[in-house]
């Protein structure tokens, strides 16, 4: 224990937490998932990955991503952006990241959703408001169903949008009256909900820009609605989701290190907050090196979320399961596990070979 007390969290308040892990960042790469795999292969593929989240129940890449909205957001401030995300993190970003209960942050994740909801209704309404065919002169298609080298991006990038699996043993340990059973639904909904949203962004995303869409959505309204106040408002409206998503993935990690560090000892704030800063200047140093968003989605989401996603919880069910192997349990698990290698290595291998081949 940490030596802080406080009541359960509320189911909703688990819920929106978990919520937040999920969606805070993943939400911007679909629509490009989806223009490499077409819209039946994606939502084929986006709903066997959601159902894999929820049967089986990375940090660095989060203020990647925020350095790509902040710098389009605020560019104009500082001409490399650095000391920008410096001082958002240190503002922002640290208060809510040294906050020694997970439950705290409830009010923050609930927040954190509705920008995504106002991301998502914005994204579906500038639809019309861009031309179509992009560029005016040329000519689009739509495809319902696409395999090119581009698409190994897709189911990594599906992986890392459906990742919130560290957090769920915190949000646990810290829910009234847990239960299996209640925090099975509590991620049965968080990842339903996080399903809906993705789907009608990554479409609507899509359906605007076919296959001129950017890895990184937000980037694809810069040269047709450079200074429209609503693109700007749901820019800063993903910077705060973001933002709001770090110190909850943060919680789980900093727990990790300290665990390894100091075991089962009393609760220390110093070496809290020794921790908490630890890993955060080691991710703002990823941050600030990583060049591209798509590399992040596709590098992390092949190797860390397959892996947190579908090996890990298939391996320790069957460390510490008394089931025999020929049971559907463990037959589920293995099959977890084997998707999570299959897709993982194929995933980065094709991605490693287009990058060598400069696509």
């Amino acid at each position: 224990s940490q030596g802080v007390q406080a009541r359960g969290a509320s189911f909703w308040s688990s819920a929106f937490n978990l919520m937040n892990a999920i969606m805070g960042s993943g939400i911007l790469g679909l629509s490009y998932a989806m223009a490499n795999t077409g819209i039946i292969g994606f939502s084929i593929l986006l709903l066997v990955v959601s159902s894999l989240a929820a049967y089986s129940c990375v940090y660095p890449s989060l203020c990647a991503i925020l350095k790509c909205i902040l710098f389009s957001v605020l560019r104009k401030w500082f001409e490399d952006g650095v000391t920008l995300l410096i001082l958002v993190t240190l503002i922002v970003v640290l208060p809510l990241a040294l906050l020694p209960k997970i439950g705290f942050l409830g009010y923050t994740s609930s927040l954190a959703f509705f920008f995504m909801l106002f991301f998502t209704v914005v994204v579906v309404v500038k639809k019309w408001s861009i031309p179509c065919p992009l560029p005016v002169n040329s000519t689009v298609k739509m495809t319902l169903c696409v395999c090119a080298f581009q698409s190994a991006y897709a189911v990594p990038t599906m992986a890392f949008s459906f990742l919130c699996h560290t957090a769920v043993l915190p949000i646990y340990c810290e829910l009234h009256r847990p239960t299996k059973q209640r925090m099975q639904n509590v991620a049965n909904v968080s990842i339903f909900l996080s399903f809906v949203v993705y789907l009608i962004s990554a479409l609507f995303g899509y359906l605007t820009f076919y296959t001129h869409v950017e890895s990184e959505l937000l980037l694809g309204y810069d040269t047709y609605l450079p200074r429209d106040v609503v693109v700007m408002s749901v820019r800063i409206a993903i910077l705060l989701a973001v933002l709001l998503t770090v110190p909850l993935i943060h919680f789980p990690a900093r727990k990790a290190v300290l665990m390894l560090c100091r075991g089962d000892r009393e609760f220390s704030w110093l070496s809290h907050a020794l921790s908490c800063f630890f890993i955060l200047t080691f991710v703002l140093l990823l941050a600030i090196f990583v060049p591209d968003i798509r590399n992040v989605f596709g590098v992390v989401g092949s190797t860390t979320s397959t892996c947190l996603l579908f090996v890990y919880p298939g391996m320790f069910y069957l460390r510490i399961s008394s089931e025999p192997m020929r049971s559907l349990s463990s037959a589920g698990a293995v099959l977890l596990m084997v998707i999570g290698l299959f897709v993982g290595v194929l995933s980065l291998c094709v991605i490693i070979v287009s990058w060598v081949q400069g696509h």
